[in-house]
This record gives structure tokens, sequence and C-alpha cells, in this order.
């Protein structure tokens, strides 16, 4: 299984949180095959926002989430 990688971001409740106000307007950056690359993406994201500090960004490992064994990897 590759290592996937989720990015997405979305405005939130409160910057210290990952509470979304809307899930419905959350915006799917995209799957990414390795870390390195959803970093990549998640910064120039982060950056296109970083004006607005009630707008996130976050990397989900989805690898970790599909196969919880691979934690230690």
């Amino acid at each position: 299984m590759s290592n996937l990688h989720l990015v997405f971001g979305g405005r939130v409740k409160d910057p210290m949180t990952l509470d979304f106000s809307d899930l419905k307007s959350i915006d799917i950056v995209g799957m990414f095959p390795d870390y390195k690359s959803a970093e990549k993406a998640w910064r120039a994201a982060a950056q296109r926002t970083v004006d607005d500090a009630e707008m996130k960004y976050v990397v989900v490992h989805m690898h970790r989430l599909l196969q919880p064994e691979m934690i230690s990897r």
C-alpha cells in the first residue's frame, strides 16, 4: 500500500482547534503518495490563506488510518 496523505482545509471556529465551521465548504487539496509532496501542497494552500487566521490546512496520514500497524514506520 502507498503511504497516502490527504491535504484539506477550511474555516475553523477557533484557530487553536480543528473544529471546522462548515464541513460543506472544506477545500480538498488532494491525495498524495508521500509526505514530501503532501507537505508541499499543504504549504502552498496555507500560504494562499496566510492572512486569514480562521483558515487552517492539515495533512492526514491516510495510510496510518487504513493500516494502524504501520504507525511505527
